[in-house]
């Protein structure tokens, strides 16, 4: 990073060597996304979002120009927030509203961080705090209102609520541990996070608990900003499809059958999403689970003249892809909800149609045969597998982990690295803030098994010490993709 001061760095590792209370790399795929959009702006010249996290002490030798050191994880968040939503980057956003919600390092088990007293310039990020110690007293039920209002703001931004479970943080140390410790871990070299990679986290709460949150915002309209100058009705609309919310229709009754609110729910979308002055381009018309929403093909952003749900993208290609991955999203819901007689195998088959209405494919594998485990994840029989562990890799619920080095991602004029396939991330120079969010996202969302993260974890590793095509190609070999 080009704010990086080494001095100040090695001073801060020299004090925690003393403190003995270090954690502040344990979510590291976030410091590093938050890093990047430092890169973009940074008003408060902040060395590195690292600092963010630790005591003042050592927090004022990286801490740029803010004078509340109490208020650094905040200010961090909140420039990273900024540069990302200016960006339309709703990863970038994601990335900076679970960074501020991450537990900040005290010098003893139990001892709380100090909030900060200031108001946040975006009120997505104003609207959360840091998670404290798990030992202090009624911090589960504080934590737990951090990851619910976490959730809410994730999902107003058009992100994935389920994201805010991984601000979660470790098992409750031992109050009086005279290594002031707990039971935590620190791994730098660890470009996940090694609460992610070690199995430490602790969920603050339950799926279901994560839904009845953004539910009640959607019902209610919510008063945060949804990441854009959108309505807010329109760009909720595939997060309601998701959870099957009928999107400013006020409070249902608990008597309506489900069949009738599925409907309500497709007659929503077609409603509401807005079609502009464009021409839609999206020409699929299977319906399981809801429409594919239109993809609005318009003159008035040159740039990025193809839009989904608010969202917009470079080619027709990304933006159809987007379409059918939002109604395959809505399609399993429904399956899961059981409100599709059909299954999820008859989503999984729409995708692939509605992928093919535009010529485009859903995976880059040369795979056989997609049947389905136990637990209703795709398991892929691949032909003739060059090593015998990519034999068994099971992505979970994610297809396609690959990654591209390409010009033009995002508006670029160089080359620069980004997922090739089901994954979405922003694009970026270093091939490690990919390869490190495609692994923590395969071990987290996906639920991938123990040899895909591990596969893809080597992979990340063979691609590091390479450049351009040759680093994506080590990543994508290392998977067998």
């Amino acid at each position: 990073m080009k704010y990086q001061n080494s001095i100040a760095v090695t001073a801060v590792l020299a004090w925690l060597a003393a403190a003995e209370v270090p954690q502040e790399h344990s979510h590291r795929k976030y410091l590093i996304a938050v890093n990047e959009l430092l890169e973009l702006n940074n008003p408060f010249n902040i060395v590195d979002s690292v600092f963010g996290f630790l005591g003042n002490a050592a927090a004022a030798d990286g801490a740029g120009d803010v004078t509340d050191l109490d208020c650094l994880q905040q200010i961090t968040a909140d420039s990273a927030f900024t540069a990302a939503k200016e960006a339309g980057d709703i990863d970038g956003m994601a990335s900076a509203l679970i960074f501020r919600a991450l537990e900040r390092n005290t010098l003893q088990v139990g001892l709380r961080s100090v909030l900060c007293n200031e108001t946040a310039v975006n009120p997505e990020i104003d609207a959360i705090s840091q998670h404290q110690d798990p030992a202090a007293e009624n911090a589960a039920e504080e934590n737990k209102a951090i990851t619910l209002a976490l959730a809410q703001q994730l999902a107003l931004i058009g992100a994935d609520p389920m994201l805010a479970l991984e601000s979660g943080t470790f098992p409750p140390g031992e109050i009086g541990d005279p290594t002031a410790a707990g039971n935590t871990c620190n791994d730098e070299t660890d470009d996940i996070g090694c609460i992610f990679t070690l199995n430490l986290l602790v969920p603050d709460a339950a799926p279901g608990e994560i839904d009845a949150a953004v539910a009640q915002v959607l019902v209610e309209g919510g008063d945060a900003n949804a990441g854009n100058d959108l309505d807010l009705v329109e760009s909720l609309i595939p997060i309601c499809q998701a959870i099957g919310v009928d999107v400013g229709a006020g409070q249902q009754e608990e008597e309506e059958e489900e069949e009738e609110e599925e409907e309500e729910v497709e007659e929503e979308v077609e409603e509401e999403v807005p079609t502009g002055t464009g021409v839609n381009i999206q020409t699929f018309t299977g319906a399981l689970g809801g429409p594919a929403p239109p993809v609005i093909s318009s003159a008035a952003n040159a740039d990025r003249p193809f839009e989904v749900n608010g969202n917009t993208f470079q080619n027709a290609a990304a933006a159809l892809s987007r379409s059918c991955a939002i109604q395959n999203n809505a399609c399993f819901n429904a399956a899961n909800a059981g409100r599709l007689a059909e299954g999820t195998a008859a989503c999984a088959a729409q995708e692939d149609a509605c992928l093919a209405a535009a010529s485009l494919r859903k995976m880059r594998r040369n795979a056989r045969a997609v049947t389905y485990s136990p637990n209703g994840r795709f398991r892929f029989a691949r032909a003739e597998p060059r090593l015998a562990r990519r034999q068994a890799l099971d992505f979970g619920s994610c297809l396609d982990p690959s990654i591209r080095f390409v010009e033009g991602l995002d508006g670029r004029a160089e080359a620069s690295f980004g997922p090739a396939g089901d994954f979405d991330h922003g694009s970026a120079l270093n091939v490690d803030i990919i390869t490190s969010f495609i692994c923590g996202q395969l071990a987290s969302r996906c639920g991938a098994d123990a040899a895909a993260v591990e596969a893809c974890e080597d992979g990340s590793a063979d691609a590091s010490g390479l450049e351009g095509q040759a680093a994506a190609d080590a990543f994508n070999a290392a998977l067998g993709v």
